[in-house]
């Protein structure tokens, strides 16, 4: 794994405007991945992200339970394992396994990194007010890592029925106010 510390203040950059993400998980000793598309920024500093994971799934039994995970970034060339994770349940499958995934050990919480994926953050659950009536939780990033190799990472936004569209081109514009 080449991934190298990425500063806390710069994670919004990773995030906006919301790539598909994998979601790790550990409880009683599984780890456990989920796909996942409904985050967003919340907060700069400290970075917060808030995210709906149905109560269906067997991840929101174990953030629930743990009150910790990572948000794992993959980009273009993992986009069958992100579709076969997001179509198994963690319940029967070990998702690592099945789909040739590496976890890594994570420095702040339980739950595994993604070896594989571009950027990895590191999350607690900062606030539960609104999981009993949405599933939504608000997830603060205690630890951020990338790929440092991969200067313009190709990740995957999901468009509906199993349509993506890839990011690839950084444009930086300068200020036209003066």
């Amino acid at each position: 794994m080449a991934k190298r510390s990425f500063p806390l203040s710069k994670v919004y950059g990773l995030l906006e405007p919301g790539p598909v993400v994998l979601v790790t998980t550990v409880r009683k000793g599984r780890a456990n991945i989920m796909t996942m598309s409904w985050h967003t920024m919340m907060e700069f500093e400290p970075p917060l992200v808030g995210c709906v994971i149905s109560g269906r799934n067997a991840s929101f039994d174990a953030l629930r339970a743990t009150k910790e995970c990572v948000i794992n970034i993959p980009t273009r060339e993992w986009v069958k394992q992100v579709v076969g994770v997001g179509n198994c349940s963690g319940r029967t499958v070990d998702k690592f396994a099945k789909f040739g995934l590496t976890p890594a050990p994570a420095a702040e919480v339980a739950a595994p990194l993604i070896g594989e994926c571009y950027a990895s953050l590191e999350c607690r659950v900062a606030d539960t007010r609104l999981v009993n009536r949405y599933n939504f939780f608000v997830l603060e990033v205690v630890q951020a890592w990338v790929d440092a190799a991969i200067k313009q990472p190709r990740t995957l936004h999901h468009r509906g029925n199993g349509v993506f569209a890839v990011a690839s081109e950084t444009v930086k514009l300068r200020s036209a106010m003066k």
